[in-house]
Formats: structure tokens, C-alpha cells, sequence
């Protein structure tokens, strides 16, 4: 019981840890073969774990639907070394974290336009949709990246490590509208997504600002 007190308690926070060690891990961590074989998974886990705290409250079906697919998103690295260069297998992976994040973004969301107050709870969910659809965006991109190499200017090929921190990277600049340069879409339809993306950062922060002031303006008016 206090376990799981403490998992709706600090649902965000848990949940907001957990997505920034699995975008950004790579900062510390050089081996890449112990980056995709040992820590993805691992990664995983921890953010199955994180997530259990956004849905203790949800409809059974909703949670069976999150475990169904965690076990997906965990069970799936660890098969990587097996299904390595299979297009299908890769599809399937990119396609179970697409699902598995939005999932989680639309639960995130829902709580972040509920009539409330501004506290730390808003702070912590306003950041995990922000790089839930990071996440998101990711594996999208890797759908593209492995069934056609030309998809992607400046993109690193030399491992599913390289070329998933490269997408971090990629996406994080294109969400923020920062746009570098050293990484461009090759074909039509990453040039679209591309721009999808910038167009989805700039309405998440509009609307998290309007939402944000809204519920700061209930609180002061209370």
C-alpha cells in the first residue's frame, strides 16, 4: 500500500526521470553494444515501472492495455540482437513505442486539461508530454530510417545506438524549432513528418502556456 501511495504520489516525477534517462543516457554511457543489448531494456523496465502511477486510478482495461504493452517495449530490445537488420521485426518495435507513448501522452494530456490549480504535478506532467512526444517522434522516424537508409542526411547507420541518439538529437532541435542543420530529411515524407513535428512543438507550448495561465488564475482567484 505505501508502495503504491508513494507510485500516485510522485507519478510525474517518476514518470519525468525515467523518459530523461532513457532520451539522454547515451550522454554517459560510450559502448554502445552494452547501450543496446543490456541497457534499452533495462531503460525500459524502469519506465514500465514509472508509468504504473499514471494509470492506478485508470479502468482495468486501460491498465492491461499499458501492461500489454510494457511487457512489448521490454521484451522487444532483448530480441534485437536476434531480428538485427530484419525490416518487419524493426517495424514492429518502432510501431509497439509509438503506441506504448502515445498511450501514455493521452493519459498525461487528460490530466493536464482537468480544471485545477498550478503545482507541482502540472510542472512534471507539462515536461513528460513534451518528451513523450519526443519519444513518439523517435521511433516514428526510425520506421523511415530502417527501410530506407536515404531517408535521412547525416544520419549514423553504424549501430541501432548511433542512430537512435542521432534521432534524439534530430527530433529534439526540429520539436524546439532550433533546427541545426547537420542531420536533414532525405525523402518526401521525412521532410513532411519533419515539419509536423515543428508544427506540434509550437502548438504544445501554446496551448500548455494558455493552460498553465488558466489554472494559475484559478488558484489566485480562490
Amino acid at each position: 500500500m505505501k508502495i503504491k501511495n508513494f507510485l500516485n504520489k510522485r507519478k510525474y516525477e517518476l514518470l519525468l526521470a525515467a523518459l530523461i534517462q532513457h532520451l539522454f543516457i547515451g550522454i554517459v554511457v560510450k559502448d554502445t553494444t552494452f547501450y543496446t543489448e543490456v541497457l534499452w531494456p533495462v531503460n525500459m523496465l524502469i519506465l514500465g515501472l514509472a508509468s504504473i502511477g499514471v494509470f492506478i486510478e485508470k479502468s482495468k482495461l486501460k491498465n492491461i492495455t499499458k501492461n500489454i504493452l510494457s511487457a512489448l517495449v521490454i521484451v522487444l530490445p532483448i530480441m534485437l540482437s536476434f531480428f538485427k537488420g530484419v525490416p518487419e521485426f524493426m517495424f514492429f518495435l518502432n510501431i509497439s513505442y509509438i503506441v506504448f507513448y502515445f498511450y501514455i501522452f493521452l493519459e498525461v494530456f487528460k490530466f493536464l486539461v482537468k480544471p485545477s490549480y498550478i503545482n507541482t504535478d502540472i510542472i512534471s506532467a507539462s515536461a513528460c508530454g513534451l518528451l513523450l512526444l519526443l519519444e513518439a517522434f523517435v521511433f516514428m522516424f526510425q520506421i523511415y530510417a530502417y527501410s530506407d537508409p536515404q531517408s535521412f542526411k547525416g544520419l549514423d547507420y553504424s549501430s541501432p545506438a548511433h542512430t537512435f541518439m542521432d534521432l534524439v538529437y534530430f527530433c529534439s532541435v526540429t520539436l524546439t524549432t532550433i533546427g541545426y542543420g547537420d542531420i536533414t530529411p532525405g525523402s518526401y515524407q521525412t521532410k513532411l513528418i519533419t515539419s509536423l513535428i515543428g508544427i506540434v512543438g509550437q502548438f504544445y507550448s501554446v496551448v500548455l502556456v494558455g493552460i498553465i495561465i488558466s489554472k494559475f488564475s484559478n488558484y489566485t482567484n480562490k
